[in-house]
This record gives C-alpha cells, sequence and structure tokens, in this order.
C-alpha cells in the first residue's frame, strides 16, 4: 500500500516517507490508496485479542512486510506499550448511574493522556526508520496541553531526533507545561509563546511558514507527529475495535463512542474504522463552547471564530485539520474538492458545504457543544455517586452523551477519557468532596514534576518565526555541521 496526498499533489510515496515526511509536499494530509475492509468473521477472530496483539493485526493492515517485518512490528509495540500502567493498556470503567455505559480510560501512558496512545507507536517508528537509514529530523509539534508533552517524553534522549515543542503560554495548565520543561534531554526545545489570542492555531500558521520555506525544511529535516501524520491516526484506529471488542456481547452488534473533540484526529480515527467495518452505530463529537466541528457537521459550516479559553483546553481548538483527511474517503478520494474547500478556507477563513457533500460526511456522526458550567455539575454528580473522577475532557463526552440521549439509542456507549485528572488542579478545585478519591486528584509524575528544575525558551507570538529559525538554525550548527 502507498500513500499520497488528499490534495492531489506530488506523486505516491511509501509508508515509510509519508511517516518521515508528515505533511506531504503540497501541504495537504497523507491518506492511504485505501481503505482495508473487515468482514465480521476478521473481527470475531480478533475478539479476544490483547491490545498489542490486536495494534498488530490492524497495523499490519497498512504497512508492507518489506518495510517492516513481523518481528519488528511486535517489537516497536512492546516498546511502545510495556511502559504503560495497565496491562491493559486502556481499561474501561463501568458507569454505575447510566445503563451501558463505559469510560474508556486513555491515560495510562507516562504523561498520563491518550495522546500516549498514539505517540508512543509513533516516535518508536520514526527513529526505527532514522536509525536504519542514519538520518536525522527536526520534529516540529504545536500544542494546546496535552500533545506536547506525550512527544516530548517519547523523543527525550532519541539520538536520531530532535524535539521543538510550541505551547501557548498560559493557556495549558502548569502541570502539562512542566511535562515538557522539566526534561533534562539536549534533544527536547521547549518554547513557551505569549500573545497567542488564537492559541494552538496561532503556533500552527509559524509551522506551516517554517514548511513554506524548502530549502530551510530541508536543511532541517522538518516532520512533525501531531494528528497530521498519518501514523497517528492508524494507531487511534486500534482503541475503537478494542473498546468495541470489550463491550460488545456480539460481534456485528452496535456500539456508539461519544469522544471529546477539537482538531478530529481522534475522530478521524474513528470514522476511518468505522468505514472498514466496525460496527460502530454513532461517532458522538463532543465539542466544547468553541464548537468548531459542531459548526461543520450541524451546519455544514468550515469557519473559523475568535477562541473561547475553557475548562477542556486540550480541545481549544479553532481548525479541525483532520476533517480534510476524512472528508477524502467521504467524497470518494476526489482531491481536487479537497483543495479547492481548503483554499477558499486559507483565502476567506470559511466554507460553506452543499447538502450532498454534508450528507456523506455526517453519515455515521451526531454532534454536540457543551459549556463549562455542565462539565462541572456532571464532574460532581459522577464524584458524588461514584466516587470516580471524571478529568473535564471525559466530562465533555460525557454531557454531549446525556444531552443527546435519544438520538444514540440503547445500545452499549463508550465514553473516551483522555486525560487524567490530575493534570487538572485548577478544575478540580471547583469540586466539592474531592477526598474522596485523593488518589485521583494526584499524581506521583506530576507531583515530581513540580520539584524539578525548568529549562525552555519563552518568547512573544509576534517574534516566533525569526526566534525559532535562529534557535534551530544555532542547534544545527552545534550539533550537525561537521558530523
Amino acid at each position: 500500500m502507498d500513500y499520497k496526498s488528499n490534495k492531489g499533489g506530488g506523486s505516491k510515496v511509501s509508508f515509510e516517507r509519508a511517516i518521515l515526511d508528515g505533511y506531504a509536499i503540497d501541504g495537504g494530509l497523507y491518506v492511504p490508496e485505501y481503505l482495508p475492509k473487515i468482514n465480521l468473521e476478521q473481527l470475531t477472530a480478533w475478539k479476544a485479542l490483547s491490545y498489542k496483539e490486536l495494534a498488530f493485526q490492524i497495523i499490519s493492515l497498512f504497512i508492507k512486510k518489506s518495510i517492516i517485518s513481523s518481528d519488528e512490528l511486535k517489537e516497536l509495540l512492546d516498546q511502545s506499550y510495556d511502559t504503560f500502567e495497565k496491562e491493559e493498556v486502556i481499561p474501561l470503567y463501568p458507569l454505575k448511574s447510566r445503563s451501558q455505559t463505559y469510560i474508556m480510560e486513555l491515560f495510562y501512558g507516562p504523561t498520563l493522556s491518550f495522546k500516549d496512545v498514539g505517540m508512543s507507536f509513533l516516535v518508536n517508528l520514526v527513529n526505527f526508520f532514522l536509525e536504519r537509514k542514519n538520518e536525522h529530523l527536526s520534529i516540529i509539534v504545536a500544542t494546546t496541553g496535552d500533545t506536547g508533552p506525550a512527544a516530548a517524553h517519547y523523543i527525550a534522549g532519541k539520538s536520531q531526533l530532535d524535539g521543538w515543542i510550541l505551547y501557548p503560554k498560559g493557556l495549558i495548565t502548569s502541570e502539562q507545561e512542566r511535562q515538557m520543561t522539566t526534561l533534562p534531554h539536549t534533544n527536547i526545545h521547549s518554547v513557551g509563546v505569549d500573545n497567542c489570542p488564537e492559541g494552538g492555531d496561532d503556533l500552527d500558521v509559524v509551522i506551516a511558514q517554517l514548511y513554506s520555506e524548502q530549502e530551510f525544511k530541508n536543511k532541517h529535516k522538518l516532520s512533525s507527529v501531531n494528528s497530521l501524520n498519518w501514523g497517528r491516526i492508524m494507531v487511534q484506529m486500534v482503541h475503537y475495535f478494542y473498546g468495541y471488542f470489550q463491550v460488545a456481547s456480539r460481534v456485528g452488534d452496535p456500539v456508539s463512542f461519544s469522544v471529546p473533540s477539537g482538531g478530529f484526529g481522534n475522530l478521524c480515527a474513528g470514522g476511518l474504522a468505522r468505514k472498514m467495518g466496525l460496527p460502530i452505530k454513532h461517532l458522538l463529537i463532543a465539542n466544547n463552547q468553541n464548537a468548531c466541528l459542531h459548526r461543520i457537521f450541524d451546519k455544514g459550516v468550515f469557519s473559523k471564530q475568535p477562541i473561547i479559553e475553557t475548562l477542556s483546553s486540550a480541545i481549544d481548538i479553532l481548525v479541525p485539520i483532520n476533517f480534510w483527511r476524512y472528508l477524502y474517503f467521504c467524497v470518494e478520494g476526489d482531491t481536487q474538492k479537497i483543495k479547492k474547500w481548503s483554499d477558499t478556507f486559507e483565502k476567506n477563513g470559511e466554507v460553506n458545504f452543499d447538502n450532498t457533500t454534508q450528507k456523506q460526511y455526517q453519515e455515521g456522526f451526531l454532534s454536540k457543544s457543551v459549556d463549562d458550567p455542565k462539565i462541572i455539575v456532571t464532574m460532581q454528580q459522577i464524584l458524588d455517586n461514584e466516587h470516580y473522577l471524571l478529568d473535564p475532557h471525559a466530562a465533555v463526552s460525557l454531557v454531549a452523551s446525556d444531552l443527546m440521549k435519544d438520538q444514540l439509542g440503547n445500545h452499549p456507549l463508550i465514553c473516551l477519557a483522555t486525560a487524567h485528572p490530575a493534570k487538572f488542579p485548577r478544575t478540580i478545585e471547583l469540586l466539592s468532596q474531592t477526598n474522596k478519591v485523593y488518589g485521583q486528584t494526584k499524581h506521583i509524575s506530576i507531583e515530581q514534576a513540580k520539584k524539578k528544575r525548568q529549562r525552555n525558551y519563552t518568547c512573544d507570538h509576534s517574534s516566533l518565526y525569526e526566534t525559532l529559525k535562529n534557535a534551530m538554525e544555532v542547534n544545527w550548527e552545534r550539533k550537525y555541521k561537521f558530523h
């Protein structure tokens, strides 16, 4: 299987090239030539597999054995998931207060968020390719909270990688910030950026500028492990299959998922799993007040509105870039349409989709936007009734599912918990009786990071472009000029 840009530019590339490049040459997102189809017989054979065994089966569908052998893939999966706190990697918690409703706990990786699930494998995969080729990459990541810590953790100490982790100062929690800035490794370069009125989207603009300078991009070997990288989407498909098998009474029965959403990366993976044959009834897009995806799925409008700071900061996102990747599969791979729509958005800041296109991408999806007061009420309710603490993003998914209960129907529902609540102490302080779940309000890695020395760059957004270029040049001269 080869890969190509969803905008149609450039030629097809191998899986290895797609992973190492991140972006396609025309600025589009890499997509596989086709989506493998999985029948009920195959699904039934997978039902009893462990998480790693299931990941091996699904990922193998997208990689030629000539690129990665079965033994090499199994070793990469061991490296990636043997560090997780739970043997099952992503356990499910059945809620007592809601029938057939489960919380998928995606936060048992080293940085306590669902980003670990995809990032662990992707960074190990990238480093595997680089060691084989004896090459180096500069990974640039913009984060609104959880992507940055995960990327920094897995890049740290890797001989073939430098990680440039950009984050908007004041728009992520200090706990998330310290997960990046207290790493002692010299190949991690954390950059805190002041005055980002549009949050992480402001940082994405600067990254796009750097990518557009071909000479600079080639010299510094720029790439990304954000969810724009196909490897993240591919790996995130696995937890939909795994969750389905845990709660479906029989293979073939419907199961729905409620997903706290901003950039559409996690939901893109769920949507593609559904297109491959996983019997997902509904994927509920649980947006916070920024509602970038709710506007697309409810109104047919892809638009960029002023950002609202919310309690679910990791999904305070204005431009859901992975929607373009999913849309490609909804319009039968029509790259001309994707390019036309994305160019219109870049020019006008808004795209209005026609009714036919809306019906194509809405299939299998519901959407809801929820506000912070409802999040707090639901967190408190679950704490009081079950002595179980949700993080604010998991609360977004549960609130949305409560509001859409009638549309979801009477079958199992999995709500994704995308981060450990210990990463959001200011939100937890708004709740009463958290002493009942003290162990869930703290985590040893978070507490240890509070005592460590920080090392990072800081700059204003207005000077980020030049500051980052200069810092990368100095780092390259110091480490690579004479090698």
